[in-house]
């Protein structure tokens, strides 16, 4: 059958137009926290997404309790392994840990973040991006970043334990019965009984301060914690390397007199503050503890002796809002 001219330029136009537009119908999997007090996240999300000239080809799954983002988002991944999907995790640093611990190792997924949570640490590494538009996130750029493993769970913002695990264990319970200022209060607690831990870190082999006791250890992938401490200034998450920034045990008036410092992040450029710290940057991280501990991944605890954490690099792939 032969074709007119007319015909074969309609056919090569609809192509192209195939080509041009097959991005935009990558799936998109909106994931959201279905905690009462985050009822209305839905709703608003859909609006933004009705308001999209380009229609989406999306779904929308709720959350119905801790770790279950991270239940569907590995079943979705073994039962779509070649369907371009992004998963659209919103929420806080919880639910970004949850959706990002699901993806791990699978091929054609992103993670992309509507910041509709209480606690929005990861995303203050992208300054000056906005995390709460759905069109910016559709026409965003894909980036290759890091995760910590830690035994057989991940964190993609900070692991850090010792004084901050008391604060953070603290500031959870807290926040669950509707404390205003959970953080503050667990720094309170952790002055009291977080400040002098016996417990083991190396970093690539090296025992960092052996036999003392240390005050707080932050491992980085990210910068901050706590919603206003930029702890590893230096974490880069896609260079590879843990950010280990150890703390010596010090005096209460030591403590507080480094407080102000460590929160802006001047802590390993402070020669007043930095003699109390140990920096490195490494590929692996053991903890031991005689005693149980617990260590906060991402605003999570996880409780234990002894952890093995590691880099895996360029694990996730990032979506930057345009």
């Amino acid at each position: 059958m032969h074709l007119s001219l007319n015909s074969q330029i309609l056919i090569t136009f609809a192509r192209l137009f195939y080509q041009t537009t097959s991005k935009d119908r990558m799936h998109y999997c909106f994931i959201i926290n279905n905690e009462p007090s985050k009822a209305g996240n839905a709703d608003k999300i859909q609006a933004q997404i009705d308001k999209i000239d380009t229609p989406l080809d999306y779904q929308i799954y709720k959350t119905t309790a801790q770790k279950t983002a991270t239940e569907f988002v590995k079943e979705y991944c073994a039962e779509n392994p070649d369907k371009e999907t992004c998963f659209v995790a919103c929420g806080g640093d919880g639910t970004i840990n949850e959706v990002a611990s699901g993806m791990v190792g699978a091929q054609n997924k992103h993670l992309a973040v509507l910041a509709y949570g209480s606690g929005n640490d990861f995303i203050k590494y992208y300054e000056g991006k906005d995390f709460l538009s759905v069109e910016n996130l559709v026409n965003g750029t894909a980036h290759k970043i890091d995760i910590l493993k830690v035994n057989n769970d991940y964190s993609i913002n900070v692991c850090n334990f010792g004084f901050d695990s008391v604060v953070a264990s603290t500031a959870n319970k807290l926040s669950r019965k509707g404390n205003k200022n959970p953080y503050r209060w667990g720094i309170v607690k952790a002055i009291f009984c977080g400040r002098f831990n016996r417990i083991q870190v190396k970093a690539d082999g090296e025992d960092l301060n052996p036999g003392k006791r240390m005050l707080l250890c932050t491992l980085g992938n990210n910068n901050h914690v706590g919603g206003e401490f930029f702890c590893s200034p230096r974490a880069k998450n896609d260079d590879g390397l843990i950010e280990v920034c150890y703390c010596k045990t010090t005096t209460l008036m030591g403590f507080l007199g480094m407080l102000k410092v460590y929160t802006l992040g001047n802590h390993l450029d402070d020669p007043k503050v930095s003699k109390h710290f140990i920096y490195r940057q490494s590929k692996t991280v053991d903890v031991h503890s005689d005693k149980q501990i617990e260590l906060c991944l991402d605003g999570e605890m996880l409780a234990g002796n002894d952890f093995h954490i590691e880099i895996i690099p360029n694990a996730i792939s990032f979506i930057i809002p345009n």
